[in-house]
C-alpha cells in the first residue's frame, strides 16, 4: 500500500504548463529521487507537495489524507533547501528548535531533541555557534537537523548539495542517506545530478518537460532506458540512428540504438575495426573515443595499468556484448 500518493496534479503558471497529470506511489520509509534537468517541474513538484505553491488540481494523499486544502505548517513535512535559509541571527541550536518553538513544544522536551538532532548530523559540539561561523555543508547539516528535530511524517530535499564542493556533498549525501534508513524517513529528494540519484534512491522518478518519462531502481534506469531521453540523460550511451546502427553491426536496424561505452571492448578477437581518436584518463576509467565503420562511439575501459592505455591513432578491434544493445523510441 502506497504512503504518498499522488493523483491526477497539475500546475500553471499563467498559460505555461509546468506539469499534467502526474501520478505516482510511494512507500512508506522510500527514498525516491526527482531526477531531470533544469526546469522540468522537479521542484515545482516538491514546493507543491509541501504547500508552499498551490496546485492547479488533483490530489496528494498522504497515509490517507489530502493534503491539498491543508495550510503547509499543518502537513507534518520538513523541507530542506538549496540556500539553507538559516536565521543568521540564531545559534545552532536556536535555529533547530525553531519548529519545535512554533509547535509549543515544552523546553526541556525540546531540549532534549535538539541534542538529539545535532547529535545525529554530527554537530553537537557546534550548537552555540552561529550560521557565519559554519562551512556550507555545517550549514546544510543544520538545515536537516531543523527538519528531522520536528520528526516530519514526510521529509523533502530540494538539491540541498548542488552549491557544495565534491568531497563535502559525497559525505553528506551518505550522511543523508544513513540517516533516512535509520529512521525509516519516507524521503523526496530532487536533484539534476545522475550520479546522487543512482547512489542514494530506492526508486528514481526521471522528469522531462512536465512529466515523469520513467520510473524504477537505479539499475533498471541504466540497463533499460525506456527512450532516447533516458538513454541520454543516465549514464553515457551511444545514441545511434538506425543507419548508423546498421553500419556499426553489421545488419539492418529499424530504430535508434543505445549502447552502453562500457559494454563494447577493446578485443583482439573482435569483429568490428576501429581507430581511437582520443582518449581521457577518468579516474579508474579510461574513456575512449572512437571511430568504427564511420561511426564515433565512446568507449569505457577499467584503468588497470597506465601501460595498457591505448594511443591516440591506434587501430583496434572492437566487440559489442549483444544484450546490451538497445533499440528505444
Amino acid at each position: 500500500m502506497s504512503y504518498l500518493s499522488i493523483q491526477s496534479l497539475h500546475k500553471s503558471f499563467g498559460d505555461i504548463s509546468i506539469f499534467s497529470d502526474i501520478n505516482c506511489e510511494i512507500g512508506k520509509g522510500e527514498f525516491v529521487t526527482l531526477l531531470g534537468p533544469s526546469g522540468c517541474g522537479k521542484s515545482t513538484l516538491l514546493r507543491c507537495i509541501a504547500g508552499l505553491t498551490e496546485v492547479g488540481g488533483g490530489q496528494i494523499l498522504l497515509d490517507g489524507e489530502d493534503l491539498v486544502p491543508q495550510a503547509p505548517q499543518k502537513r507534518g513535512i520538513g523541507m530542506v533547501f538549496q540556500s539553507y535559509a538559516l536565521f543568521p541571527n540564531m545559534t545552532v541550536q536556536q535555529n533547530v528548535a525553531f519548529g519545535l518553538r512554533m509547535q509549543k513544544v515544552a523546553k526541556e522536551e525540546s531540549t532534549q531533541r535538539v541534542q538529539e538532532a545535532l547529535a545525529m548530523v554530527e554537530l553537537g559540539d557546534f550548537a552555540g555557534r552561529y550560521p557565519h561561523q559554519l562551512s556550507g555543508g555545517q550549514c546544510q547539516r543544520v538545515a536537516l537537523a531543523r527538519s528531522l528535530v520536528t520528526r516530519p511524517r514526510l521529509l523533502l530535499l530540494d538539491e540541498p548539495l548542488s552549491a557544495l564542493d565534491a568531497r563535502i556533498r559525497k559525505h553528506l549525501r551518505e550522511q543523508i542517506r544513513s540517516i533516512q534508513q535509520e529512521l525509516g524517513l519516507t524521503t523526496i529528494f530532487v536533484t539534476h545530478d545522475q550520479e546522487e540519484a543512482l547512489v542514494m534512491s530506492d526508486r528514481i522518478f526521471l522528469m522531462n518537460a512536465g512529466r515523469i518519462v520513467q520510473s524504477g531502481n537505479a539499475e533498471t534506469l541504466y540497463t533499460a532506458p525506456i527512450d532516447a531521453f533516458a538513454a541520454g540523460f543516465i549514464g553515457n550511451y551511444n545514441l545511434l540512428d538506425a543507419d548508423a546502427a546498421s553500419r556499426l553491426l553489421g545488419r539492418p536496424i529499424g530504430s535508434r540504438v543505445a549502447i552502453r561505452p562500457e559494454a563494447i571492448r577493446i578485443d583482439s578477437q573482435g569483429s568490428i575495426e576501429g581507430k581511437i581518436r582520443s582518449h581521457s584518463l577518468l579516474g579508474n576509467v579510461i574513456r575512449y573515443r572512437i571511430e568504427a565503420r564511420g561511426v564515433e562511439l565512446l568507449v569505457d575501459v577499467l584503468n588497470r595499468t597506465v601501460t595498457d592505455m591505448h594511443g591516440s591513432g591506434q587501430r583496434i578491434a572492437l566487440s559489442i556484448d549483444a544484450d546490451a544493445i538497445r533499440e528505444v523510441a
